[in-house]
């Protein structure tokens, strides 16, 4: 039977210290310790793992290659301890169903809440933990059970053991500046978009709402010109708002929108899911199974972007 390291548990606490705050001395006092301390152990981790973890210089301390390597999976322990605690203090409060729910940001803004709302009713003594996550991780999260549901934007095939339901439908508009020389224009057309700068949300964190975008431009005989890619709609039009290109987003984002930056509806009839709830279909949570009811019965603002 294995052991817990709980000396390798700590070391990697003070691992992600330092590569976080880049400064040894930041990072003790981030820790609550002094600096000698802090250094000893990490050479330790050093030792023990044959492993160099960070470049020291006079400039500050940053991750080596081996150290930027292992940090996406330590960081990943370190949400899974929180997560537990979270889970643990719950427990010990007297709280007996849990919920873990990820969603993008938009999501939860509105359906969100209202449905934690409703299952609280239902199951006072239940308790929900919610996390931002981006529409690309939601399956990983979802099989491997760190999530129970997802609210995600989705277009597209649907993974073995994932059920989704599609909550939010919407057209698509172009993002301006106030001053742009198509802010006036009634209806855009993408044709009209060639060599204009776009800022879309990453491919990395939305697939299909990347692909759509893409594929909608490939239709009308061009490449789009992304200058930037963001993590979110919100950005997308902050970005707008910086003079830093235009953007394709939903239609419903106009309420995001500042007064510099006007939405002009697309005209040709492209719609895209802006929200979606996904979940594992062997699921045993009951809580998952109420709301997923609530969902279906559309007892939601449809207002959400």
């Amino acid at each position: 039977m294995s052991t817990i390291n709980f000396r390798l548990m700590k070391q990697l606490w003070m691992f992600l210290a330092v590569a976080e705050e880049e400064h040894f001395g930041k990072a003790a006092k981030r820790l609550g310790m002094s600096q000698p301390p802090l250094t000893e152990q990490i050479k330790i981790l050093e030792h023990s793992l044959k492993l160099k973890l960070f470049e020291r210089s006079r400039r500050g301390t940053k991750l080596s290659p081996v150290g930027k390597a292992i940090y996406p999976e330590v960081q990943r322990f370190a949400d899974h301890m929180a997560s537990l605690e979270r889970v643990v203090n719950e427990v010990a409060k007297g709280q007996s169903s849990f919920l873990q729910v990820g969603a993008v940001s938009t999501a939860m803004l509105d359906i969100v809440p209202k449905m934690l709302s409703y299952i609280k009713q239902d199951f006072p003594d239940s308790t929900a933990f919610v996390r931002e996550i981006d529409s690309a991780e939601a399956t990983a999260d979802l099989i491997s059970g760190q999530l129970d549901m997802a609210f995600i934007r989705w277009h597209g095939e649907v993974n073995d053991g994932i059920s989704i339901l599609p909550l939010v439908k919407d057209t698509l508009a172009v993002a301006l500046p106030k001053e742009h020389h198509l802010a006036s224009k009634g209806k855009i057309s993408l044709s009209s978009l060639i060599d204009q700068p776009l800022i879309a949300t990453a491919r990395s964190v939305s697939p299909a709402y990347f692909d759509l975008i893409t594929s909608s431009c490939n239709a009308h005989g061009f490449s789009p010109r992304i200058l930037h890619e963001v993590r979110s709609i919100t950005a997308q039009i902050a970005y707008v708002g910086c003079g830093q290109g235009i953007s394709i987003v939903p239609s419903s984002a106009t309420k995001l929108a500042p007064e510099n930056v006007v939405l002009i509806p697309l005209d040709s009839d492209v719609s895209i899911i802006t929200v979606a709830v996904a979940w594992n279909t062997k699921s045993q949570n009951a809580l998952v199974e109420a709301a997923v009811n609530w969902l279906t019965l559309g007892a939601y603002s449809a207002d959400t972007v």
